[in-house]
């Protein structure tokens, strides 16, 4: 054997987290995970059918035209760390599949629409319910936010010590910045307490 082979040391490969990336129906999941994965995300969107009339609350999404059934997933590396974002559904008949989904993950994105912010009420219970980590990303739609991050956590009756980040879901930049947030929340989570 080589000197050169025989003191080579094979480099670690960089963890890999499983994060989440959850909140209500139509708030921007989708579009989030496709605007910052480096590999074609998996999507499993669905058309809306007339079967969900009655069921699905199309309030303030008129448009929407599909919805995700199971989940979306997509990666990208950032700082030396493989994520894996799993995009949960965002429709109580789906919340079910959450179960499976959290199963592995550090912690979790919950994405917000300030406009129908109800929607989130059952995101945010559920990660505290489980003891998961999280951030919160306020999606500003249109680029525009009409709340501060201290009305989006008042009206979320969440911990103060819980980012709320703004984030336009379309914008890789702001979807890595949100990210690396949660990973500072992470890290700040694991470190001891001091006495």
């Amino acid at each position: 054997m080589r000197k050169s082979e025989a003191g080579a040391e094979a480099a670690a490969p960089p963890p890999t987290l499983k994060i989440l990336i959850a909140g209500g129906f139509g708030v921007g999941k989708t579009t989030l995970v496709g605007a910052i994965s480096e590999i074609k995300p998996l999507r499993t969107e669905e058309m809306l059918t007339a079967a969900g009339v009655g069921v699905d609350d199309l309030t303030g999404t008129p448009d929407k035209s599909a919805t995700t059934v199971a989940m979306d997933f997509g990666r990208i590396t950032l700082d030396a760390a493989q994520l894996l974002l799993f995009g949960t559904p965002g429709q109580e008949r789906f919340w079910f599949m959450w179960e499976d989904l959290i199963q592995g993950a550090v912690g979790a994105i919950v994405l917000v629409d300030t406009r129908r912010l109800e929607r989130s009420f059952a995101a945010v219970d559920f990660f505290d319910k489980h003891g998961l980590p999280y951030v919160i990303a306020s999606n500003c739609f249109d680029g525009q936010q009409d709340y501060t991050k201290e009305q989006i956590a008042s009206a979320l009756d969440i911990d103060p010590a819980i980012p709320v980040l703004m984030v336009d879901a379309r914008k890789r930049e702001e979807v890595r910045n949100v990210l690396l947030a949660f990973l500072d929340r992470l890290i700040d989570r694991s470190q001891p307490a001091h006495a």
